[in-house]
């Protein structure tokens, strides 16, 4: 599974991948809070029809990258930082309130890591803004070790659909590898960390029932000569 030939030519792992700011992505579930007087006054966000004041409000960011705000309509937030799409919400707000503030969080980010054996892939939440390789690794459980730390595969969808995912390749067996650990994860990216291959291990699974089912026959026909 996500295994890659011996000549595939990975994308380069730069440092900036360190230091990259995680990005809004279509799907994100955003919870927004609107305040005035740069941040003095929260702007109730609710209907006056049922009288009930939220302090905050969740959007969804639509297929065409977008989320339908309040005043504003669509606005496209996605592939912007959090910290630019809160820039970008206050300057359109600043046509009707003085001094806008918007403060946005995203709710639903996740990764998929697989720690090195199939059968233990998982689903990983994203608490913090900017999480690392490292962490989600170890929000998972750590690499198994059935798996290849020094063959740890960060796969990431390309802005571009029409192009391949990009698939750094990181060693994370030495302390060297700490720099490349420290890559900030987007949502929908995968952690794939490849398995070591036992034959032994392997054959000797697939054959055990075989044997087991084998013994219990000939123990049945031993019984049945006497």
């Amino acid at each position: 599974m996500l295994k890659t030939p011996k000549d595939f030519s990975y994308d380069k792992l730069v440092d900036s991948l360190s230091r990259l700011d995680y990005k809004i992505a279509t799907n994100d579930v955003i919870v927004y809070r609107l305040f005035t007087n740069n941040g003095f006054k929260l702007i109730n966000l609710a209907s006056e029809a049922n009288a009930v004041f939220r302090n905050d409000i969740d959007v969804i960011v639509e297929s065409n990258d977008s989320i339908k705000m309040p005043l504003l309509g669509r606005v496209k937030v996605a592939g912007l930082t959090i910290k630019e799409a809160e820039k970008l919400l206050q300057e359109k707000y600043a046509e009707f309130y003085v001094e806008p503030f918007v403060s946005l969080r995203v709710t639903n980010r996740r990764v998929i890591v697989f720690p090195g054996n199939g059968g233990v892939a998982k689903v990983l939440p994203l608490a913090n803004n900017n999480t690392s390789v490292m962490e989600a690794l170890a929000g998972a459980g750590g690499i198994l070790e059935d798996g290849k730390a020094y063959k740890v595969k960060l796969i990431r969808n390309n802005p571009d659909p029409t192009q391949k995912p990009l698939v750094y390749l990181m060693d994370l067996s030495q302390i060297d590898g700490i720099l490349a650990g420290q890559s900030i994860v987007q949502a929908g990216d995968i952690i794939y960390v490849e398995p070591r291959y036992r034959p032994l291990a392997t054959f000797t699974k697939e054959v055990a029932p075989v044997l087991t089912l084998l013994t219990a026959f000939l123990i049945l026909y031993s019984y049945s000569k006497r």
